[in-house]
Protein backbone atom coordinates (compact mmCIF):
# COMPACT_ATOMS: atom_id res chain seq x y z
CA UNK A 1 0.00 0.00 0.00
CA UNK A 2 2.91 2.44 0.52
CA UNK A 3 2.49 3.23 4.21
CA UNK A 4 5.83 3.60 5.29
CA UNK A 5 7.88 3.26 2.22
CA UNK A 6 10.25 5.55 0.56
CA UNK A 7 8.48 7.68 -1.53
CA UNK A 8 10.14 6.23 -4.83
CA UNK A 9 8.69 2.58 -3.40
CA UNK A 10 4.99 4.07 -2.37
CA UNK A 11 2.96 2.99 -5.75
CA UNK A 12 0.39 0.11 -5.98
CA UNK A 13 1.66 -2.88 -8.34
CA UNK A 14 0.02 -2.88 -11.44
CA UNK A 15 -1.29 -6.64 -10.47
CA UNK A 16 -2.58 -5.11 -7.09
CA UNK A 17 -3.80 -2.05 -8.91
CA UNK A 18 -5.76 -3.82 -11.29
CA UNK A 19 -6.62 -6.48 -8.51
CA UNK A 20 -8.16 -3.67 -6.17
CA UNK A 21 -10.03 -2.15 -9.26
CA UNK A 22 -11.89 -5.68 -10.19
CA UNK A 23 -12.88 -5.93 -5.96
CA UNK A 24 -14.06 -2.18 -5.97
CA UNK A 25 -16.14 -2.50 -8.95
CA UNK A 26 -17.83 -5.74 -8.62
CA UNK A 27 -19.10 -5.16 -5.43
CA UNK A 28 -19.93 -0.69 -6.11
CA UNK A 29 -20.15 1.32 -8.58
CA UNK A 30 -18.10 4.05 -9.39
CA UNK A 31 -16.71 5.15 -12.94
CA UNK A 32 -13.68 7.07 -11.61
CA UNK A 33 -11.97 3.62 -10.66
CA UNK A 34 -10.21 3.15 -13.84
CA UNK A 35 -8.57 6.59 -13.73
CA UNK A 36 -7.56 6.60 -9.82
CA UNK A 37 -3.97 6.79 -8.77
CA UNK A 38 -2.76 4.29 -6.60
CA UNK A 39 -3.48 6.64 -3.39
CA UNK A 40 -7.07 7.46 -4.34
CA UNK A 41 -7.47 3.79 -4.99
CA UNK A 42 -7.02 2.84 -1.51
CA UNK A 43 -8.96 5.70 -0.13
CA UNK A 44 -11.72 4.17 -2.58
CA UNK A 45 -11.45 0.97 -1.11
CA UNK A 46 -11.39 2.22 2.19
CA UNK A 47 -14.40 4.45 2.10
CA UNK A 48 -16.01 1.59 0.65
CA UNK A 49 -15.09 -0.66 3.41
CA UNK A 50 -16.24 2.21 6.34
CA UNK A 51 -19.84 3.17 3.97
CA UNK A 52 -20.27 -0.57 4.34
CA UNK A 53 -19.73 -1.35 8.08
CA UNK A 54 -22.22 2.04 8.40
CA UNK A 55 -24.70 0.12 6.61
CA UNK A 56 -24.19 -3.69 8.34
CA UNK A 57 -24.52 -2.01 11.77
CA UNK A 58 -28.33 -0.51 10.81
CA UNK A 59 -28.98 -4.33 9.40
CA UNK A 60 -28.45 -5.35 12.45
CA UNK A 61 -30.65 -2.79 14.28
CA UNK A 62 -33.32 -3.69 11.50
CA UNK A 63 -33.01 -7.40 12.10
CA UNK A 64 -32.10 -7.39 8.26
CA UNK A 65 -29.54 -10.47 8.71
CA UNK A 66 -28.87 -11.33 5.42
CA UNK A 67 -28.27 -7.81 4.22
CA UNK A 68 -25.53 -7.81 6.99
CA UNK A 69 -24.08 -11.21 5.85
CA UNK A 70 -23.44 -9.87 2.59
CA UNK A 71 -22.30 -6.12 3.57
CA UNK A 72 -19.46 -7.91 5.95
CA UNK A 73 -18.91 -10.27 3.61
CA UNK A 74 -18.29 -7.16 0.90
CA UNK A 75 -15.71 -5.27 3.54
CA UNK A 76 -14.05 -8.56 4.13
CA UNK A 77 -13.19 -8.52 -0.10
CA UNK A 78 -12.23 -5.19 0.37
CA UNK A 79 -10.32 -5.77 3.55
CA UNK A 80 -8.39 -8.75 1.15
CA UNK A 81 -7.87 -6.22 -1.26
CA UNK A 82 -5.99 -3.99 1.06
CA UNK A 83 -3.93 -6.59 2.19
CA UNK A 84 -2.87 -7.59 -1.35
CA UNK A 85 -1.52 -4.33 -1.56
CA UNK A 86 0.53 -3.82 0.91
CA UNK A 87 4.46 -3.95 -0.45
CA UNK A 88 5.91 -6.63 1.83
CA UNK A 89 9.13 -6.60 0.15
CA UNK A 90 10.11 -2.87 0.92
CA UNK A 91 6.99 -1.96 3.39
CA UNK A 92 9.13 -3.16 6.26
CA UNK A 93 7.68 -3.03 9.72
CA UNK A 94 4.65 -0.87 8.52
CA UNK A 95 3.60 -2.99 5.61
CA UNK A 96 3.68 -6.06 8.29
CA UNK A 97 1.94 -4.01 11.58
CA UNK A 98 -1.11 -3.12 8.58
CA UNK A 99 -1.16 -6.34 7.35
CA UNK A 100 -1.81 -7.91 10.44
CA UNK A 101 -4.30 -4.93 11.02
CA UNK A 102 -6.40 -5.99 8.35
CA UNK A 103 -6.13 -9.53 9.09
CA UNK A 104 -7.36 -8.64 12.50
CA UNK A 105 -10.50 -6.59 11.51
CA UNK A 106 -11.24 -9.59 8.90
CA UNK A 107 -11.18 -12.16 12.11
CA UNK A 108 -13.21 -9.47 13.63
CA UNK A 109 -15.87 -9.21 10.89
CA UNK A 110 -16.44 -12.65 10.56
CA UNK A 111 -16.78 -12.89 14.51
CA UNK A 112 -18.94 -9.79 14.55
CA UNK A 113 -21.21 -11.65 11.53
CA UNK A 114 -21.87 -14.66 13.13
CA UNK A 115 -22.80 -13.08 16.05
CA UNK A 116 -24.16 -9.51 14.63
CA UNK A 117 -22.47 -8.04 17.26
CA UNK A 118 -22.73 -4.06 16.72
CA UNK A 119 -19.35 -3.45 19.03
CA UNK A 120 -17.14 -5.09 16.81
CA UNK A 121 -17.89 -3.51 13.94
CA UNK A 122 -17.41 -0.36 15.68
CA UNK A 123 -14.17 -1.44 16.66
CA UNK A 124 -13.35 -2.04 12.90
CA UNK A 125 -14.78 1.08 11.83
CA UNK A 126 -12.53 3.48 14.66
CA UNK A 127 -9.35 0.95 13.36
CA UNK A 128 -9.88 1.67 10.05
CA UNK A 129 -10.52 5.60 10.64
CA UNK A 130 -7.07 6.03 12.15
CA UNK A 131 -5.73 3.90 9.41
CA UNK A 132 -7.36 5.89 6.35
CA UNK A 133 -6.78 9.04 8.56
CA UNK A 134 -3.02 8.56 8.42
CA UNK A 135 -3.52 7.45 4.74
CA UNK A 136 -4.82 10.96 3.99
CA UNK A 137 -2.37 13.07 5.40
CA UNK A 138 0.18 11.26 3.16
CA UNK A 139 -1.96 11.95 -0.08
CA UNK A 140 -0.17 15.04 -1.17
CA UNK A 141 3.47 13.37 -0.88
CA UNK A 142 2.38 9.88 -2.42
CA UNK A 143 0.22 11.89 -5.54
CA UNK A 144 3.62 13.71 -6.01
CA UNK A 145 6.00 10.33 -5.94
CA UNK A 146 3.63 9.10 -8.37
CA UNK A 147 2.95 11.90 -10.96
CA UNK A 148 6.72 12.20 -11.07
CA UNK A 149 7.41 8.16 -11.76
CA UNK A 150 4.45 8.21 -14.05
CA UNK A 151 6.13 11.47 -16.22
CA UNK A 152 9.59 9.62 -16.02
CA UNK A 153 7.59 6.72 -17.37
CA UNK A 154 6.08 9.08 -20.09
CA UNK A 155 2.61 8.42 -18.94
Amino acid sequence: MGIGQSTEKCAVSANARNSMISAYKSVSIHGAVAGADPHRLVMMLMDGVMERLAVARASIERGDIARKAKLLHSCNTLLGELRGSLNMTHGGPLARNLNELYEYMMRQLLRANADSNIEQIKEVSSLLGEVRSAWTAIGPEVRQTHATAEAALGR
